[in-house]
């Protein structure tokens, strides 16, 4: 949704092209099934759409190739939606769509999102949202009313996963950042594009980086004065020519552990063409050194030393040093020994059920090949701190089908991400059904 309530299908619309509608004279239902979303989906089935336009997000098919097929039937209502707040931004990001004088900003019939068409919005669909991404084109806490927003959300609908991303730059002051913690967000990004002022400057023009750090420090320690595991504070970094030296990113590495945000990341862009970092162009060792600290790579790699989360996992079944043995249907136990080999603990308990780790059996074929993902999960006893170890039963039910299959053990950041992701090593045991 955009500031003016135009609805979109996607963020790859800066100047709102290619509406589907508009939640100020529509509800989100008659937008969501309405015949020009209806259209667009049957469209892509047949292999593309005119109503697409330029969006960058197309990919083109290959002649051999049949378009992939989705359902039609999509339910009453969206389960993500992304909000924009405004278009404006308070500072010039070099080259980008979005900095003012692009003139985004002119292609919205309203400056600022209108908090009664927020709230029909939320009221409407919330019972249907899974996440919220609470930010689009713009800096969303220029809007005076954006923490509220936050508010309401969380108040309302608990269950929303809330997520934001913002520069830090228009809060007006602390306050205003303890009150966002607290506000029940689940996900804050501070984007800082460096660890000097210096180098900060070059793509954050007119941004004061000794604001933005200090804000992100006010979160930090708002979210441990108050004992919340809520919000997962992340630091985005975009790597440029003149910011991705060994220097500069380790002295980022050491003030992101020094402030206590949860995750340091690296993002890789390939543009402005005149700053996008070369030290790191895809086939080289330097990005093979930091290709799970990078953000896109996964949902847990952190740049911060010794944050990525790693496990040590050992499986003893039944009869020591040969396979699981089960009837078909029936259930095995093993006993399972879990390691943390890294300096952050592995939580046991969320307040909102993402982000607690448990360890996760994934039923695979002989080959490898996962067959089920989901198979078994086991429940940690209690927080897993760095170092310590524990060891947990795990029940298995065997597959109704005979056969020989292996058993992939993993620890899992519910909602979040499995650990070999990012590199943790997992386990396999060989499971015969009978």
């Amino acid at each position: 949704m955009l500031c003016d309530g135009r609805m979109v299908c996607g963020c790859a619309d800066p100047y709102g092209k290619r509406p589907l509608g508009d939640a100020v004279i529509d509800t989100v239902s008659a937008i969501w099934t309405g015949s020009t979303a209806s259209s667009l989906r049957s469209d892509i089935n047949g292999g593309g759409s005119r109503f697409c336009g330029d969006c960058p997000l197309k990919l083109p098919l290959k002649k051999e190739d049949a378009p992939p097929q989705r359902g039609l039937d999509v339910g009453g209502l969206p389960s993500r939606l992304y909000i924009e707040c405004t278009a404006a931004c308070n500072i010039s990001c070099a080259q980008a769509c979005c900095a003012p004088e692009t003139g985004i900003t002119r292609t919205r019939q309203a400056g600022m999102l209108d908090f009664e068409v927020f709230r029909r919005v939320i009221d409407e669909a919330g019972p249907s949202l899974v996440r919220v991404d609470f930010f689009n084109y713009g800096e969303t806490f220029l809007h005076k009313r954006a923490i509220e927003m936050c508010e309401y959300i969380k108040t309302h609908f608990p269950h929303i996963y809330l997520y934001t991303s913002t520069n830090g730059l228009a809060f007006k002051d602390h306050d205003q950042v303890r009150r966002l913690v607290c506000s029940g967000i689940d996900e804050v990004t501070f984007s800082i594009d460096g660890a000097t002022p210096g180098s900060y400057a070059k793509y954050r023009q007119r941004g004061d980086f000794g604001k933005a750090i200090a804000n992100l420090r006010a979160a930090a320690a708002a979210k441990r004065a108050a004992g919340r595991d809520v919000p997962f504070i992340n630091w985005r970094y975009i790597l440029f020519t003149h910011n991705d030296s060994p220097d500069e990113m380790s002295l980022a590495q050491a003030m992101a552990d020094e402030i206590g945000v949860d995750r340091l990341c690296w993002e890789l862009t390939d543009h402005p063409e005149d700053m996008f970092s070369r030290r790191f162009l895809p086939g080289t060792e330097a990005l093979s050194a930091i290709r799970h600290q990078v953000w896109d790579a996964n949902n847990l790699g952190n740049a911060i030393p010794g944050a990525t989360p790693r496990a040590e996992i050992a499986v003893q079944g039944p009869l020591p040093g040969l396979p699981v043995l089960a009837r078909r249907g029936g259930k095995a136990t093993v006993r399972a020994s879990i390691r943390n080999a890294s300096t952050r603990p592995f939580p046991a308990q969320a307040s909102y059920g993402r982000r607690l780790v448990r360890l996760g059996a994934q039923l695979c074929g002989p080959d490898g090949t996962v067959i089920n993902r989901d198979y078994e999960r086991t429940w940690l006893p209690d927080t897993l701190q760095p170092g310590a170890a524990v060891s947990v039963p795990v029940t298995i039910t065997a597959p109704a089908i005979p056969g020989r299959y292996a058993l992939k053990f993993d620890l899992v950041s519910e909602g979040i991400d499995w650990f070999e992701a990012c590199g943790s090593p997992t386990t396999t045991k060989t499971l015969i059904v009978i």
